[in-house]
């Protein structure tokens, strides 16, 4: 700790966690007067909204839909909430969402992108959720098998969903 009350965490803890410069963090103590450090997520605190909002669109879809923050996966619908739920996000996916551009997966694709670590699911359609002209999460729809193609509605409908996540971030 340096004579302004600034703290430095090792690079290492910081590439471990993701943290990246700029990154806010909530910082509090427990009973055991230990200091706590956590990333704070912003669009999850919209987590119970984008768990009911990841239904509606299965219903719209009936493609499986994920919405993550800038590191772990927080509202699924037509998915295992068990398997998925605080999952991280796949480096893949990391650099997809930091792109700021859509994926979509074309017919032909060699390339699949697995948006969480550990789980075998592949995105067939992918956004970042920009709010403030920062990235703050990222909602991904799941291919129901290798064969499917996104329709132009469903392209279409999961960047309504991204620009509205972003909004309510905004509120």
């Amino acid at each position: 700790i340096d004579g302004l009350g600034r703290v430095v965490i090792p690079k290492e803890i910081r590439r471990t966690m993701r943290i990246r410069d700029g990154d806010p963090l909530e910082i509090y103590t427990d009973s055991d007067g230990e200091v706590i450090f956590k990333k704070y997520s912003p669009i999850g605190e919209l987590s119970n909204f984008a768990a009911l909002y990841t239904e509606a669109l299965v219903k719209s879809t009936s493609m499986p839909v994920i919405i993550c923050d800038r590191d772990h996966c927080i509202a699924a619908g037509a998915l295992s909430r068990k398997e998925v739920l605080e999952r991280r996000i796949s480096a893949d996916y990391e650099d997809i969402i930091e792109s700021r551009r859509p994926f979509v997966k074309r017919a032909g694709d060699a390339k699949s992108v697995r948006p969480l670590e550990g789980v075998d699911y592949n995105a067939g359609i992918a956004l970042p959720i920009i709010s403030s002209g920062d990235i703050c999460g990222s909602i991904a729809f799941i291919m129901p098998d290798e064969k499917y193609q996104p329709t132009d509605a469903d392209i279409k409908l999961a960047q309504v969903a991204a620009h509205f996540l972003g909004k309510q971030m905004e509120e």
